[in-house]
């Protein structure tokens, strides 16, 4: 019986692990190029066509690497070559709109078509760079943190 309890307890844990693992889900890679990779919990995985990005992940492309990133509220991120950016929050509700993204772009460029979290509540979108932020007023525009 007390082999039973584990097994389930270890079953209960591991699901509230990948229920709360998805709760940060912010969106998904549908255009990858090139040397592309995501850090997560300190561990670099390639970025393919698919690849889920969550809250905190950080992006790199290389010399010959290009992404295409859609979050979950329909923006659309495109980083270039030799660019690094850090999803350092993302939050939407589906049903009211609100959410929260806030992104650095560490070094290369970043165009931004902003999606339904900037028409809800612009004042929710930021976007920094080396010596700046961002604050969403448009609906689409390019960061260029250089090299």
């Amino acid at each position: 019986m007390d082999i039973f309890k584990s097994i389930t307890l270890a079953t209960a844990l591991s699901l509230a692990g990948l229920h709360a693992l998805a709760g940060n889900e912010a969106g998904v890679v549908k255009i990858s190029k090139g040397a592309v990779t995501v850090e997560r919990d300190q561990q670099k995985l390639p970025a393919s066509v698919g690849t889920r990005i969550f809250s905190s992940d950080r992006v790199t492309t290389g010399s010959d690497g290009a992404v295409g990133i859609t979050l979950h509220d329909n923006t659309l991120l495109s980083a270039g070559p030799n660019s690094t950016v850090d999803l350092n929050k993302f939050s939407f509700d589906s049903t009211t709109h609100a959410g929260t993204i806030d992104a650095t772009v560490k070094r290369g460029t970043l165009s931004v078509i902003s999606g339904k979290i900037a028409k809800a509540t612009p004042e929710a979108v930021r976007f920094s760079a080396p010596g700046m932020t961002l604050g969403v007023r448009g609906t689409s525009f390019v960061i260029d943190a250089g090299p």
